[in-house]
Order: structure tokens, then C-alpha cells, then sequence
């Protein structure tokens, strides 16, 4: 199993430390905001902010553990499922918040990016663990697929999120709800 995982290693440490660097940056970049907070920020924040910290968290907790030099496979496939399975719980508690916030109104990209996508690399993760045993190649495969796009989500949505605050909200140009 540990040549098997020793493939993946710069895989992982890419990807962890894109993770970790990007949780790291968000911090500082909520900070730099936060002197002007707008009516809703903290709903929206929950809708919008905190779910891309739970991406790249995430992201960091599965790619860690498979560096874990574990004895078998079987304890990180349940691992890696529970993850996923927990990812997909809060996608859908992500839905409920991005319906009940007042900031501003979804469009198209926003469920894309913070509700499909999230909900497809959750379940995908989970479902890995049944592919695990008979398949351990293409089950690392659907871990590594899924962390990736957990990255990659994340990366859009902290754009995302930064460039609505510096280019509408600072400049004056925010609406709330009709954006």
C-alpha cells in the first residue's frame, strides 16, 4: 500500500499546501474588509465566506490523512467517506443559508459554485469508499478528483467573494438584494 500511495505524494503536498496557504489568505483578506461591513454581512458571510474555509479545510484534512502512513487502506477509505459525507451535509445546510440571507441575490454561478459543485466533490469522495476495496487505484483517483475540485472551488469562490466586496461593495455600488 505504500508504493501505492507514494505516487500521490507531490499530488498531496501540492494540493495540502494550496489548501492550507489559501485558508491563510482568506483570513487576511476578511480582515482587510471587514472596516466597512455592510447590512447582512454576517448571513452572508455564512452563505458565502465560511463555506469556501470548509473547502480548502476539507481539502487539507483528506490530502493530510493519506499521508498518514497508515497500515491499511480500509481506515482512510472510511475515513475519506466520512469527510465526503460531512462535506454533503453542510453543502446542504449552505443551500438553507444562501435562501435566508438578505445581501444579496444568488445568481446562477453562486449554486453552482457554493451548492453543485461542492455537492458533486462530497458525494464523490464519499462514494470512493465502496470502490476502495476491489479498486484502491481508481478510488485514490476519485479522492485526488475531489480534492482537486474542492481547491478549485474554493479558489473561485475567494475571488469571488473578494472581488464583489472591493469592486461593488466599495465602490458604492452595492444594491443588496436586486444586484
Amino acid at each position: 500500500m505504500t508504493e501505492l500511495l507514494g505516487k500521490w505524494d507531490n499530488f498531496y503536498v501540492i494540493v495540502g499546501s494550496a489548501a492550507g496557504a489559501l485558508i491563510g489568505l482568506q483570513f487576511v483578506v476578511l480582515t482587510l474588509i471587514a472596516e466597512r461591513p455592510s447590512t447582512g454581512t454576517a448571513e452572508a458571510g455564512a452563505a458565502f465566506a465560511s463555506p469556501t474555509i470548509v473547502h480548502f479545510y476539507h481539502c487539507v484534512v483528506v490530502v493530510g490523512a493519506l499521508q498518514v502512513p497508515w497500515q491499511t487502506i480500509n481506515v482512510i477509505a472510511i475515513l475519506w467517506s466520512l469527510t465526503g459525507l460531512c462535506g454533503a451535509i453542510y453543502t446542504l445546510l449552505v443551500v438553507r443559508r444562501m435562501q435566508k440571507q438578505s445581501a444579496y441575490k444568488p445568481m446562477f454561478e453562486d449554486w453552482m459554485f457554493h451548492v453543485l459543485l461542492p455537492l458533486i466533490a462530497y458525494v464523490g469522495l464519499a462514494l470512493t469508499f465502496f470502490a476502495t476495496p476491489g479498486h484502491t487505484t481508481e478510488a485514490l483517483f476519485g479522492v485526488g478528483g475531489a480534492a482537486l475540485l474542492l481547491l478549485c472551488i474554493g479558489i473561485h469562490n475567494a475571488w469571488d467573494n473578494v472581488s464583489y466586496h472591493v469592486l461593488v461593495v466599495r465602490a458604492g455600488r452595492h444594491k443588496g438584494k436586486n444586484e
